[in-house]
């Protein structure tokens, strides 16, 4: 498309609080419509609470913020830069009208997500189109850039961190335990002709481990949230750890594959949780940063907006191609409600 067809960037997150007061209302927009009991929520905040009640996130978007700009500027690309996030300030519907004042028409949109998933792309697509029916019909357009799970550079900035990773661990090579961690989903949303989440985290990996000639390396899941009936992916990091003691290792690496920045679930779950365990089992464990601020990374979001304002090339690793700029309808499904059965009374 022509580079008049957009005039802004937007950068679109998860959002999280920044002081204790913030915890609760923060986790009652992330589990609204959910069905997650409120003692599991009251846990969650306990994993908040234990850093003071401030999440990462909202920081390191901010330094995110300020590397976009600087690679936009050096390379010549003049737009501004907003903001807006899913679940706390700056909320993306504040934003927009921001975005609406400042006359903006048409923005192209990052998610800090860089796979397919409901919560790591449908749902951010649902939240644009809600945060603009709330602004009104004078709202800024919003298109979404492609996930970019293969893209070069996302899988550069991997492959360095798990280098730099193995790099701390005693005689740390290519025959070191492994383990590549996403966020567990429910199987109803994972499985499916058009749920494409594990075949990309899968190819992520592969690629990553290809490059460094791993032997022993596995995908696994952390921070499951759901009711315990409910399936979701496996296996567990802690099982996959206890197995891997079990088998003898002496060491490992965790590589948080499913995520960009080192969030709360990154802090909590694997640097405190993953962490006492390998520490009570005697391994040695070295957790990889996540992309984050790794220049390739930067450079990449960067090439993704090129594409849609210049018709840059599309570039991607492996076997799975780019993905498409505009999600086909059934992409990404929802999550499906369990069906209850209606009372006895009422048949």
């Amino acid at each position: 498309m022509a580079a008049s067809a957009y005039d802004a960037f937007l950068l679109l997150s998860f959002g999280g609080p920044e002081q204790h007061d913030d915890v609760i209302p923060f986790l009652e927009n992330v589990l609204r419509g959910k069905n997650v009991p409120r003692e599991r929520m009251l846990e969650v905040a306990e994993h908040y609470y234990h850093f003071g009640g401030r999440s990462p996130i909202n920081d390191q978007n901010r330094a995110l913020l300020d590397a976009i700009r600087q690679e936009f500027s050096t390379h010549g690309l003049h737009l501004p830069v907003y903001w807006g996030n899913r679940n706390w300030h700056p909320l993306l519907a504040d934003t927009l009208r921001q975005m609406q004042r400042d006359g903006v028409r048409h923005a192209l949109a990052f998610a800090t997500s860089a796979f397919s998933s409901y919560s790591g792309c449908r749902q951010y697509r649902e939240d644009i189109e809600r945060a603009r029916a709330e602004v009104g019909p004078e709202a800024p357009r919003i298109s979404k850039l492609r996930v970019c799970f293969n893209h070069p550079g996302f899988v550069a900035a991997m492959i360095d961190r798990t280098r730099e990773a193995l790099a701390t661990l005693p005689a740390g090579g290519p025959a070191t335990p492994v383990l590549f961690t996403a966020h567990s989903v429910p199987l109803a949303m994972a499985q499916g002709p058009n749920a494409n989440y594990v075949p990309q985290l899968e190819e992520a990996c592969r690629l990553i481990a290809e490059e460094l000639k791993l032997t022993n390396w596995s995908l696994v899941y952390q921070s499951r949230s759901g009711p315990p009936g409910q399936p979701w992916l496996e296996p567990d990091v802690s099982d996959a750890i206890r197995k891997l003691a079990a088998q003898g290792a002496h060491s490992l690496a965790i590589v948080p594959i499913g995520f960009v920045s080192d969030h709360m679930e990154v802090l909590y779950d694997l640097d405190t949780e993953a962490r006492q365990l390998c520490d009570d089992l005697g391994l040695r464990m070295a957790r990889a940063g996540t992309a984050g601020l790794h220049p390739q990374y930067v450079s990449m979001i960067r090439q993704l907006v090129a594409e849609r304002l210049e018709g840059a090339p599309r570039l991607s690793l492996g076997t799975l191609g780019p993905y498409p700029d505009v999600c086909p309808p059934d992409c990404c499904p929802a999550p499906r409600r369990p069906v209850r059965p209606a009372p006895a009374n009422s048949r």
